[in-house]
């Protein structure tokens, strides 16, 4: 019974992981929910703020903010945000495979690249493929705030302000259901203006006390307010992915104990079979 006591080995340590995985699955349910509560909380924030900065994108107001300028692209900035820990399915790769189509159509137009990440995967899949990290952190935990935002975007911004980058472009998970996690690119700066044709006939603001007061203003938190979104959305799709994964690794687990113990039944069957075989044979001897 050599292959059965293995046998019987191998089943306990399947099951000791499943209680593993099944015990994450519970935890990244719980996180899910609150995570979920805080996302849902800042997007209307985010979408008002983003709908009213692309209507000032096509305004004829007087200060013309850098954010709204487009020039011809020589280097661009990338924004990538990402989860710390993996145990989270295809999340990461995901994304990470539409990044390598965008840094490859920008690499084949001669344009340099600067990247600021959050999250130690982004970090590492950044440093692999040989780009420039100008800014990363890490670890930002379940319930981001903006503070941890705003340091290593001031970087690109900077830069951007400076002429020293021509464009930013946001790369982050979008939450859709517990299902479903869309990785999605979002350009930063410039601004896209809105494409309503009705509103560029005669959309305009009245600014108080002036334009470059208000857009200067305005268009920072328009920004801080687009990163700190994909970073609480990506916290979100991180824990549905990493409860799915983990509910597919328990389920898993469960058929592979249910294999072994067929395969451990046959043995130890066999075996006594061949032991009553052996004591009948030896009994028709004598």
């Amino acid at each position: 019974m050599a292959g059965g006591k293995e046998i019987k080995t191998k089943i306990a340590s399947v099951k000791n992981t499943q209680k593993i995985t099944a015990a994450m699955e519970m935890v990244a349910a719980s996180k899910m929910r609150r995570a979920q509560d805080q996302m849902f909380a800042t997007r209307p924030y985010a979408q008002r703020i983003a709908s009213v900065v692309r209507n000032v994108a096509i305004a004829n107001a007087e200060y013309k903010h850098p954010f709204l300028v487009e020039r011809e692209v020589k280097r661009v900035g990338i924004v990538a945000i990402s989860t710390d820990r993996g145990l989270c399915g295809g999340l990461n790769t995901n994304m990470f495979r539409k990044t390598l189509d965008l840094v490859g159509d920008l690499v084949d137009k001669g344009v340099e690249i600067e990247v600021v990440t959050f999250g130690t995967k982004a970090l590492g899949f950044f440093k692999r493929i040989g780009a420039r990290v100008v800014a990363e952190t890490s670890h930002i935990g379940d319930s981001p705030e903006m503070a941890q935002i705003i340091g290593p975007m001031r970087v690109l911004l900077g830069a951007y302000e400076k002429g020293e980058v021509d464009a930013i472009y946001l790369i982050s998970n979008e939450f859709v259901n517990t299902m479903t996690q869309a990785p999605t690119i979002t350009q930063l700066v410039p601004i896209e203006p809105s494409q309503d044709e009705q509103l560029k006939h005669h959309w305009d603001y009245i600014y108080e006390p002036d334009s470059k007061e208000v857009l200067d203003s305005v268009l920072d938190r328009y920004i801080e307010s687009l990163v700190y979104q994909g970073v609480v959305e990506n916290v979100a799709c991180e824990m549905a992915a990493r409860m799915l994964a983990m509910k597919n690794a328990t389920d898993n687990a469960g058929e592979m104990i249910d294999e072994l113990q067929l395969i451990y039944n046959r043995e130890r069957q066999a075996s006594i079979t061949q032991e009553i075989s052996e004591i009948v044979g030896g009994a028709a001897a004598v």
